[in-house]
């Protein structure tokens, strides 16, 4: 790359379209025509020597190139948002996007309360969760930041596990409960035939052998729900079903095997005030559940 033909507002366009996926946003984003988006970014691409975009009839997606260049773009912003904010003499304000992913019920229940706090502290930085039960790809950056009960494989990840999750069986609060070592005449709510080898799944197969699966998701949430809709007992993450208000936890004489919950990013971002933000307010807020 020759750095002498690398220009901050051609950097500048390709965030833009990079988060808005259209020319037409990403023009009205920063200001500036169509025209003008297309030409600028036509200029980075020969200067960078490589196609950072498909063109797809929805819209602009990232290539391998650009999904390489992202992270150390939004570096030069942070850095650019720096200057810009030293020579005012104003105080330093986080700004931009994160992207954070996450199972279903973690999600809901856990993340979305520590990012609302956040949210009203650094009222310039926007959060995007998305709850799938799909890996997303770090080094691609499909995601900034992401939560897992298993530890990350990827060597350019930088991780640590944030805390340890202890599960519970649940019932409604009018419901007998069973005895251990039997369950006949129970019904059980568990996951998925998918997911029937989970060490909650064994545990609970184990403790209640007679008792009848009569509901199945991969999703927690609709466990707790159907589990408090008197749909039969089910093994939760605590902080799932402790704030269920119909629901009980059920002593059968030896809890259920817990997980390890650990959070990742790509080393690419340590540097990203927002994100080490974020890092910081979640990892105080999770370190005692």
């Amino acid at each position: 790359m020759n750095e002498m033909e690398l220009e901050w507002n051609d950097v500048r366009i390709f965030l833009a379209i990079a988060r808005c996926g259209t020319l037409g946003a990403a023009a009205r984003q920063v200001g500036q025509t169509q025209p003008t988006m297309g030409r600028r970014l036509r200029a980075l691409e020969e200067a960078v020597g490589h196609e950072l975009f498909q063109r797809t009839r929805d819209g602009f997606v990232a290539t391998d190139e650009g999904a390489a260049m992202l992270a150390h773009a939004e570096r030069m912003e942070e850095e650019a948002l720096g200057i810009a904010r030293a020579l005012a003499g104003k105080d330093a304000q986080l700004t931009g996007l994160l992207r954070v992913s996450s199972s279903d019920w973690f999600g809901v229940h856990v993340l979305t309360p520590v990012f609302a706090r956040f949210l009203a502290q650094h009222r310039g930085v926007s959060v995007e969760l998305v709850t799938d039960s799909r890996r997303y790809n770090l080094a691609r950056r499909e995601t900034d930041l992401a939560f897992r009960i298993t530890p990350f494989e990827e060597s350019d990840v930088i991780q640590r596990k944030l805390m340890h999750m202890d599960y519970a069986l649940y019932g409604r609060m009018d419901l007998i409960a069973p005895e251990p070592g039997d369950g006949e005449g129970f019904n059980l709510i568990s996951m998925d035939s998918a997911f029937g080898s989970l060490p909650d799944v064994e545990w609970v197969k184990r403790m209640l052998p007679k008792a009848r699966i009569a509901f199945g998701s991969n999703n927690r949430g609709a466990q707790a729900r159907m589990c408090a809709e008197g749909g039969g007992f089910a093994v939760l993450p605590c902080p799932l079903g402790d704030t269920t208000p119909e629901l009980r936890r059920i002593d059968l004489g030896e809890a259920p095997p817990g997980r390890d919950v650990w959070l990742g990013y790509h080393r690419d971002l340590r540097r990203v005030a927002r994100l080490r933000a974020l890092l910081d307010v979640t990892i105080a807020a999770l370190a005692n559940i």
